[in-house]
């Protein structure tokens, strides 16, 4: 068994079409104790580009976990949720919300497809910082867990 450097940086798959919130989220990042690797697309056809065409995500197979916006162009975060966690491949990738969406049918909807989290876009940017920190931890959660029941 591999053992793993103590701060790997996870890699983030983005989804996004906002420029504005991925300069505050990139920001929030380089200002978090988040150590980690983004890619970021603008809608859910990128997305599913980035994860079916590894070399185009720097040689990695899967992001660690998926950041997704539900109002984007061409296909809408709801529809790339519903894709992926129906996909064996992709389905096991966690995926957290983050919106500005507080609609309760949207909320149920994405737990309905297995969301991970959903959380509404904070309007003070340094709640992103937070937002991130607590990302980090849940992700090492997860990670910690597949080591105790793997």
């Amino acid at each position: 068994m591999t053992e793993l450097p103590e701060n790997k940086p996870i890699k983030i798959l983005l989804v996004e079409d906002n420029p504005g919130d991925v300069r505050l989220i990139v920001e929030s990042l380089r200002e978090s104790r988040v150590i980690a690797s983004m890619v970021v697309a603008k809608d859910g056809v990128e997305a599913l580009e980035i994860l079916q065409s590894p070399p185009s995500y720097e040689g990695e197979p899967r992001p660690d976990l998926i950041l997704l916006d539900l109002n984007l162009p061409r296909m809408d975060g709801r529809e790339f949720l519903e894709v992926i966690k129906n996909s064996p491949e992709f389905k096991h990738i966690p995926v957290v919300i983050l919106t500005i969406s507080s609609a309760k049918d949207d909320i149920v909807r994405a737990y309905k497809h297995h969301v991970d989290c959903f959380i509404t876009k904070p309007v003070d940017p340094g709640q992103f910082i937070n937002i991130l920190e607590a990302i980090d931890n849940f992700q090492f959660s997860i990670e910690q867990g597949e080591d105790i029941n793997g």
